[in-house]
């Protein structure tokens, strides 16, 4: 029906103009209307670029990043976005803005509302900066939020402008075999047979989290009930699943329960040390009691490197535990991962080979810029259950002729190129060079832990074992409650104030005086100085918060 369009209309309905045919649906047949000359054509096109692209722009606003042309439009934006970054952080002049959240959202809002056509890139990053909490600030030590190396910012840049996804070979060629090649030296980092291993590129410690235990669930239930879990869901009858960590692990794992359908009940906390590493004879005695019950171990999942302390769990021990009741060993070392860059810390990390999976994040102790996580398995064969296969993405006969799929490696389709920079940063620096960052940190928490202990009004929880440590002001008035009060309100002082962005915390436990400051030292270039002066700050919130 060339030169023709549809057009709905009841058939012979008044709507119907006269002399025009009907086709076999009733639906009447109207000519298309005559092309206007190219001429004309030429100069809409024109207009309407005109109004997305102001005449004034040095650069079109709708120019592409990628192509051969798309550095050079890159170039100019850059510059504003660079100009933009140091004016935004000298007017903040710290390692955050001083004032209110209420305060920095007025001024976050006023500037999204007034920003317009070619200002809008430089205004509202400009806001971004000022409006940042800068972990490249010596002041800033609250989190596991590492300041990231400008290469692997720049080495980030590119993929952005290349946007590949990894869901499949074509639109992702080189970085399909480049993840690939960097899971296979990860693997190797662990322990793994990189020949035998398999891996995947995460959102963080929780995707991670939740995929290993996605793969116990399906490995552990599958065997006791002889039935595939991902198919038909988890059983409703026979013994109750479990899953045992310590009370000091991190909540995604009560998370995954949840989103798994065993439920947040299924977690069995197990109680700690005051290091808050997990109790090798409470594990065993909870595996022993939950059998003695009827259920089922289904995963053991240890921590290396705790958010608050960077405790260790014994991982040899769990291991064996798990070996011994049939459990799935899922090692969550998104934190402690980074010690197996440092020749002096990589033997905290014993027993991590004998994990069936692991997790590891970049963007804590690899300083790269988020996301950059790591899931990893010691055997190809446990990832069935994620298998998948989709004929738009990864048809078996592309596959066949030799085209490889990741996209049964992941949870998620749409995944960027998050491997490069760790590529990039790995081949720039190697692992002795990032190593030696992992130590300056750690010296830097361990002068820092000194300097606490030598103060009097100060009070250190424990010695530092990865590059955090947690500590409190002690007021005049000790009642724990007031304790807690002052140390809560003067991390609140020093983030109004502008001055320092400090953790807070709570010990395990019940009660009042579990409350606890913290410092995560992941600045290699801050000095013994500067964390003093950071730990004064906090000495003079808390005289200026008594005082109120």
């Amino acid at each position: 029906m060339t030169g023709k369009v549809h057009e709905l209309s009841a058939a012979g309905g008044e709507s119907a103009v006269a002399g025009d045919a009907e086709d076999r649906h009733g639906l009447r047949l109207v000519p298309e209307p005559a092309a206007p000359p190219a001429d004309a054509l030429d100069e809409e096109m024109a207009g309407l670029l005109r109004e997305v692209a102001p005449a004034s722009s040095g650069a079109p606003n709708t120019a592409l990043s990628g192509g051969t042309g798309g550095p050079g439009a890159l170039t100019p934006l850059l510059r504003t976005v660079l100009d933009a970054l140091a004016e935004g952080a000298e007017r903040r002049g710290g390692p955050l803005a001083a004032g209110t959240p209420a305060e920095l959202a007025a001024d976050v809002a006023r500037v999204f509302a007034e920003a317009d056509g070619d200002d809008a890139l430089g205004r509202l990053t400009d806001v971004l900066a000022h409006g940042s909490a800068d972990p490249a600030d010596p002041a800033c030590a609250a989190h596991l939020h590492c300041p990231p190396l400008a290469v692997a910012v720049a080495a980030d840049l590119a993929v952005s402008a290349l946007n590949p996804s990894q869901d499949s070979w074509d639109q992702a060629p080189a970085a399909t075999a480049l993840e690939t090649l960097l899971l296979g030296e990860l693997a190797q980092l662990v322990g793994y047979d990189p020949a035998e291993a398999a891996g995947v590129l995460t959102s963080g410690g929780t995707e991670s989290n939740l995929m290993g235990l996605m793969l116990a669930r399906d490995r552990v239930l599958g065997r006791e009930s002889g039935r595939q879990i991902e198919l038909s869901g988890v059983p409703g009858g026979g013994p109750r699943p479990r899953i045992f960590t310590s009370a000091a692990a991190h909540f995604s794992v009560q998370r995954s329960a949840a989103l798994l359908g065993l439920g947040e009940d299924a977690v069995v906390p197990v109680p700690v040390d005051d290091r808050l590493r997990l109790k090798p004879r409470a594990l065993a005695a909870a595996l022993s009691a939950c059998v003695a019950e009827g259920d089922l171990p289904v995963a053991i999942v240890a921590t290396a490197g705790t958010t608050d302390t960077g405790a260790v769990d014994p991982l040899r021990t769990c291991a064996s535990l798990a070996a011994e009741y049939g459990a799935w060993l899922h090692v969550d070392a998104a934190y402690g991962g980074g010690a197996l860059l440092s020749d002096r810390l990589a033997p905290l990390m014993g027993g991590i080979a004998l994990a069936d999976s692991v997790s590891l994040d970049w963007h804590k102790l690899g300083w790269q810029p988020v996301a950059a996580g790591i899931f990893l398995v010691r055997r190809a064969e446990t990832y069935a259950s994620l298998a998948r296969r989709a004929v738009y993405l990864n048809p078996q006969d592309d596959e066949e002729a030799g085209y490889p799929s990741l996209l049964g490696l992941s949870l998620r389709t749409t995944r960027r190129a998050d491997a490069f920079k760790i590529a990039v940063t790995l081949r720039t620096l190697g692992r002795a060079g990032l190593g030696r960052l992992v130590d300056a940190c750690h010296e830097l928490a361990h002068s820092g832990a000194a300097a606490v202990r030598a103060h009097p009004r100060l009070e250190l929880h424990a010695d530092p074992i990865l590059t955090a440590f947690l500590f409190r002001y002690l007021p005049e008035n000790t009642d724990p409650e007031h304790t807690d009060r002052v140390n809560a309100a003067l991390r609140r002082r020093l983030l109004r104030e502008g001055r320092a962005v400090v953790g807070r915390t709570e010990l395990p436990g019940e009660g009042p005086g579990r409350v606890r400051l913290k410092l995560t030292l992941l600045n290699p270039h801050t000095t013994t100085d500067e964390v003093q002066r950071l730990l004064d700050a906090v000495v003079a919130a808390g005289r200026a918060e008594e005082q109120r």
